[in-house]
């Protein structure tokens, strides 16, 4: 199953990009026994989008068809590390082929979107800027991955 990050904003080089790289690139590389990955990010332009609804359909362009959406929101699903985990390995044992995360911009997601994910997930109850919350998310899905294979880098 291919993983998509699909997010308002772009991230230059610094700590974040760094960060953001090290760990999709680790994903890569231990996915495959998986049949995971590879994770792609897909960076829309907020200067070209301002709106909420221009972000939205700027994102919708850059989802797989039929991927199955998660869309990251304050308001969605908070998942602990090992549950994360489960659902990333559910969603490719029932055939999904692409899983895409939608993260908006500084001002959130474009309510039509959010409602239209089959899934929302929070990374907790405390607010996290965009850029933060795509790095965090990165974390989580090589942590995911680590899980599934038993390695000793997720700890309980």
């Amino acid at each position: 199953m291919r993983l998509h990050v699909c997010a308002v904003g772009r991230i230059r080089k610094g700590p974040e990009r760094a960060l953001i790289d090290d760990y999709l690139n680790r994903f890569d590389r231990i996915g495959r026994a998986l049949s995971l990955g590879p994770c792609t990010e897909h960076e829309i332009d907020d200067r070209k989008a301002r709106s909420l609804s221009d972000q939205a359909g700027l994102l919708e362009g850059a989802l797989p068809s039929a991927a199955y959406v998660v869309a990251l929101d304050e308001r969605g699903e908070t998942l602990g590390s090992r549950p994360f985990a489960q659902m990333l390995a559910a969603r490719r044992d029932s055939g999904c082929s692409d899983l895409a995360f939608v993260i908006g911009g500084a001002d959130g997601l474009d309510r039509t979107l959010r409602d239209q994910a089959h899934a929302r997930l929070s990374l907790g109850p405390m607010v996290w800027p965009h850029m933060l919350a795509r790095v965090m998310l990165s974390e989580q899905i090589y942590r995911a991955a680590t899980i599934l294979t038993g390695s000793p880098y997720h700890r309980d």
